[in-house]
């Protein structure tokens, strides 16, 4: 049967999966009809423009009902293979809410939010931070659901990947750091956690909305400990974070903020968050970079303390 309907994917879209392996480009060729055929299926409206992330290509559409949503395709991947679930367990509380899925192909038929409104619109950052804490209260309050990945298994490849990290990095320094921060996940990886995580909660991935004035969208889940979110959070707006002239306090400031309206240990919190400084240092070696990123580098340093460490020129090897 003939799909009457082809959708556009966008030449920068397209591009950004030029550099990847076969499987991605072929993904990215079959994109048009791809979306044709879940117009169809879903009984589905163009209603706008395409966007496009880094990964995901969002069509807003309306249902044969009328009412309006959002048609989400994106590449299945090892770390994207849980979101329906996650979704499903949330149940739209604090995120968006699934209405359809296809289980083979992994596109989701989502609730419609205003993309134009992100949470990085409030001026304030206190006030924006605050929203975001909140609704990470209510997403790690609910327990991962089986077959999520889980942190522990994250955590674990992690600590085998940091010799050949540390061989890589030039500074002597930032090879410490990353020692000290492996250290931290070796030592809280007995105990990962079960709550559900979004992994990727930042001013960005906030929209607002008409049945909650602010819902999170574009989670990743993962099952583990509720420390292990704020990192995204800590760096949103970083130019005013230098501009304060004091980058310490104000990282503090927001960590302290955070850790409060979550209910979170700081120190755990504090080791939690260096387990995500080092995903990020091993994930730019893996790119081909030999140094770490200055902001990386400025937050870890300001909490190393917050983890009880306290000597960052002492060499530690992480077991």
């Amino acid at each position: 049967m003939t799909v009457p309907y082809r959708i556009d994917v966008p030449d920068t879209f397209a591009a950004s999966y030029g550099g990847r392996g076969a499987e991605e480009r072929a993904w990215i060729a079959e994109l048009p009809r791809l979306g044709g055929e879940f117009l169809e299926r879903w009984r589905l409206r163009p209603d706008g423009a395409v966007a496009h992330g880094m990964a995901s290509l969002v069509l807003p559409v309306v249902r044969a009902d009328g009412t309006p949503a959002a048609l989400k395709l994106q590449h299945l991947r090892v770390e994207t293979a849980g979101v329906a679930a996650g979704l499903r367990a949330w149940n739209g509380d604090g995120v968006v809410r699934l209405l359809d899925h296809d289980e083979r192909s992994g596109t989701q038929l989502l609730e419609r939010l205003d993309a134009a409104r992100p949470l990085s619109s409030v001026a304030d950052d206190l006030t924006a931070l605050r929203i975001l804490a909140e609704l990470l209260a209510r997403l790690t309050a609910v327990p991962a659901p089986e077959g999520v990945r889980g942190l522990a298994g994250v955590a674990a490849a992690m600590l085998d990947q940091v010799p050949r990290a540390v061989r890589v990095l030039g500074d002597p320094a930032e090879r410490r750091l990353v020692r000290v921060c492996a250290s931290a996940v070796a030592e809280l990886a007995g105990e990962p956690g079960d709550r559900l995580l979004h992994w990727d909660l930042h001013y960005d991935n906030v929209l607002a909305g008409e049945r909650e004035p602010w819902l999170a969208i574009d989670p990743v889940p993962l099952a583990g400990d509720p420390g292990f979110e704020l990192l995204p959070a800590l760096r949103n707006r970083w130019d005013e974070v230098a501009a304060t002239g004091d980058v310490a306090r104000s990282v503090l400031r927001r960590f302290d903020l955070m850790t409060e309206v979550v209910g979170l240990d700081r120190t755990r919190a504090a080791g939690w968050t260096l387990g995500r400084v080092l995903q990020n240092a091993l994930w730019d070696v893996e790119d081909g970079k030999t140094a770490l990123d200055p902001v990386q580098v400025a937050i870890a340093t300001t909490l190393l303390p917050r983890w009880g460490y306290r000597d960052p020129t002492r060499n530690v090897t992480c077991s």
